[in-house]
């Protein structure tokens, strides 16, 4: 029997697919309301949450999306797309790769992503970094909160029952790793996690 297609994969697409092109029009409407009168207060408001609505959007794509093993995708499509979550967020990240890259790579990685966000709940800074074929995510903070039982998902554990939607990544990157044929290396301490595959 043939391998079924990943259904949920397909419908975040879809669903993401869809929903950039109203939010966009929403952006472009704020904006020529701005052009009328700049001053308004609830303009930056709208305008703001539409761009950080956008972002996230384009960042589930990749991270919950369908990705073929033959597609790729820009570090500067990447690099944009962090950019705009880090306007007005408590997480900065720092992306060092080559140009051209794996789009289930990046799919990965930006699962790992929001494993080290649950970490940062009080802000703090995320590197990734792409060198000779192997990826380093660190995330660091003056003060982490990690749920163990969550990271020893990473680590193979089954994922707990009462998993939430906001913990989804952790039980999606097993899986993925076993896609590409790699393996997690976890590091930690008090103020930083290391994650490489």
């Amino acid at each position: 029997m043939p391998d079924q297609p990943d259904f949920a994969a397909l419908i975040a697409s879809r669903i993401c697919h869809d929903l950039i092109s109203p939010i966009g029009a929403i952006s472009n409407g704020v904006e020529l309301l701005g052009m009328e009168d700049p001053t308004r207060p609830e303009l930056a408001l709208l305008s703001e949450s539409a761009a950080n609505a956008n972002a996230r959007i384009r960042f589930f794509r990749i991270s919950f999306g369908a990705a073929r093993p033959e597609q790729r995708i820009a570090r500067s499509e990447v690099s944009a797309i962090l950019a705009d979550l880090t306007n007005g967020g408590r997480v900065a990240y720092d992306w060092t790769s080559p140009p051209d890259l794996s789009r289930r790579e990046v799919r990965l990685v930006l699962l790992l992503v929001q494993c080290l966000e649950t970490a940062l709940a009080y802000g703090g800074k995320v590197r990734i970094t792409h060198d000779q074929d192997r990826w380093t995510l660190t995330a660091e903070a003056p003060r982490l909160r990690a749920d163990v039982t969550l990271w020893t998902v990473l680590a193979g554990s089954p994922p707990p029952r009462d998993l939430t939607a906001a913990q989804v990544q952790f039980a999606l990157v097993p899986p993925a790793l076993a896609e590409l044929g790699r393996s997690l290396a976890i590091d930690s301490t008090p103020v930083s996690i290391s994650l490489s595959f």
